[in-house]
């Protein structure tokens, strides 16, 4: 990115986010959306703008299957990856189902090239009915997030139904979703910015 003088310009961040819902509106998106808001209120603070790109594969999901079976191009998936690959900063949220990430929001991930996300920072989120999947950001998203090498938040956000209430809040062992949110928010601004001022100063 560069200015009107053509120096670098690092008071606008890309953040792109992934929501794997299938409904509309999906409560995958309302977390990618929260958590979103605090990455952009938390880079605004330190005088940095954010340029967000949503990425819904849910109206993807056709030319997925294709691309995955017989590898045909289609413009708007081709966008979405070339998006993908040039972020400052990710935000992917998946629900479960099964027990694990949803098939949509894998396949769409197994269609990016070995290497092209390296070291962008992720936050990274799930959704599901109940707390007992809560585990699945751990043993199924990092590990997959990890192997394609990019750079996930030490903080993860699983929201069960009862959390949009903030029903279990306020007790010394469980934090609210805002409070969650807002920390995970803050990590990817924070790894957003520090990639930013390596990148420029090495230009």
């Amino acid at each position: 990115m560069t200015d009107a003088t053509g120096a670098p310009d690092t008071t606008r961040a890309r953040v792109v986010v992934v929501s794997g819902g299938l409904g509309t509106p999906s409560t995958s998106r309302r977390l990618a959306d929260r958590i979103t808001g605090h990455v952009e209120r938390a880079l605004a603070a330190h005088g940095c703008g954010a340029e967000v790109t949503v990425i819904e594969l849910r109206e993807l999901a056709v030319a997925i299957a294709h691309r995955l079976v017989d590898g045909a191009s289609d413009a708007a998936l081709t966008d979405a990856l070339e998006r993908l690959e040039t972020a400052d900063g990710i935000v992917a949220v998946t629900p479960v189902f099964n027990g694990s990430v949803s098939g949509l929001f894998k396949s769409f991930f197994d269609l990016v090239q070995p290497q092209a996300l390296q070291g962008i920072p992720m936050a990274l989120g799930a959704t599901g009915g109940s707390a007992r999947h809560s585990l699945v950001i751990e043993y199924a998203l990092r590990p997959l997030m990890t192997y394609l090498r990019t750079f996930p938040m030490p903080t993860g956000v699983f929201a069960a139904t009862t959390d949009w209430g903030d029903e279990l809040a306020g007790t010394a062992e469980i934090e609210s979703l805002e409070t969650r949110t807002a920390r995970l928010g803050r990590e990817l601004a924070d790894a957003m910015r520090l990639g930013l001022e390596q990148r420029f100063d090495g230009l």
